[in-house]
């Protein structure tokens, strides 16, 4: 992926260097292993969610893809007293950061383009990046093995960047250099859940999975992710509009093998040994690559709508 030229947002809080929550004694750990999300974390996003009236699966949006990341006994994340350091604000200088400002400075630029040819004003999310755990605002405690996720009420996707590598060396989801263009897929998806939340579609969502069964609102949530996955191949094709040449060699291969790498039916294999999809929430390897696909193929919203009657998944 090019992204020389991308405009970098400064919409950007950096807490990458404030130690986070945690080192000291007291506090309470949220153990995450034997390949599986534990109990507790289960719980307290759980309760949560329902607290504050989104669907705790819409809060932990990255949450079941770290399910393989840390098992085999990774250490619980105590979470202490917060950093008393002010977070840096604006487009980060690393290489690192420098890549996530430019790409959600694109992801906002291009969105804006299409809510305004639809006669409608697109405000962004605020990005925060941390390391192990950090203040998650409405949404409580962000920590690294809930993986990058997008907090509703507050408008922001809180990423703990060392999930992008996590996602080369424990997942195989990318390789090289590709993996920049892997990252940039992630960040379009979490974008997709802020759109979704600005066109009222979470709310929505959250309202009838009150009214259903377990595996019924799981499907629901199915259609969620799915339709983020789709959103993220808009970008992907507005951006190529605008920049075509900012894709390189096997930058889409990478997507689609990352997105392979988080299906639900790829992880349930790789933790439980065992695929049940009314478990599902994320949609499965196939879903996942099919519904990117067709936002990038198609790139429009309306060719997204993974609500639709008779639509297939």
């Amino acid at each position: 992926m090019r992204y020389d030229d991308f405009r970098r947002s400064d919409n950007i809080d950096d807490r990458r260097d404030d130690g986070g929550f945690g080192g000291g004694g007291g506090g309470f750990g949220l153990p995450i292993g034997g390949g599986g999300l534990g109990i507790g974390t289960i719980l307290v996003l759980g309760l949560l969610g329902w607290a504050i009236g989104i669907d705790p699966r819409i809060l932990i949006s990255g949450a079941d893809m770290l399910s393989g990341i840390n098992g085999g006994g990774a250490p619980s994340v105590q979470m202490d007293r917060p950093s008393q350091s002010s977070p840096k604000r604006g487009a980060p200088q690393d290489e690192m950061g420098s890549m996530i400002a430019g790409v959600l400075g694109e992801i906002d630029d291009r969105w804006s383009e299409i809510f305004s040819a639809a006669g409608q004003q697109y405000v962004g999310p605020r990005v925060v990046l941390f390391r192990n755990a950090t203040n998650g605002g409405r949404c409580g405690m962000a920590q690294s093995a809930m993986g990058p996720f997008y907090c509703p009420p507050d408008r922001q996707i809180f990423l703990d960047t060392n999930f992008f590598r996590e996602i080369e060396t424990r997942f195989r989801g990318c390789s090289g250099r590709a993996c920049q263009f892997t990252a940039a897929y992630i960040i379009a998806h979490e974008a997709g859940h802020h759109i979704q939340n600005v066109l009222g579609i979470l709310q929505r969502v959250q309202r009838e999975q009150q009214q259903v069964s377990r595996a019924e609102a799981n499907g629901l949530q199915v259609r969620v992710e799915l339709q983020a996955d789709c959103l993220s191949g808009v970008w992907v094709n507005r951006e190529k509009q605008k920049r075509p040449n900012f894709l390189e060699e096997g930058d889409i291969d990478a997507a689609l093998q990352t997105a392979t790498a988080i299906g639900d039916d790829t992880l349930q294999r790789r933790t439980q040994g065992r695929v049940v999809p009314d478990s599902f929430t994320h949609g499965s390897a196939e879903q996942r690559r099919r519904w990117f696909m067709i936002g990038y193929q198609q790139g429009s919203v309306q060719a997204c709508n993974t609500f639709a009657p008779g639509v297939r998944l």
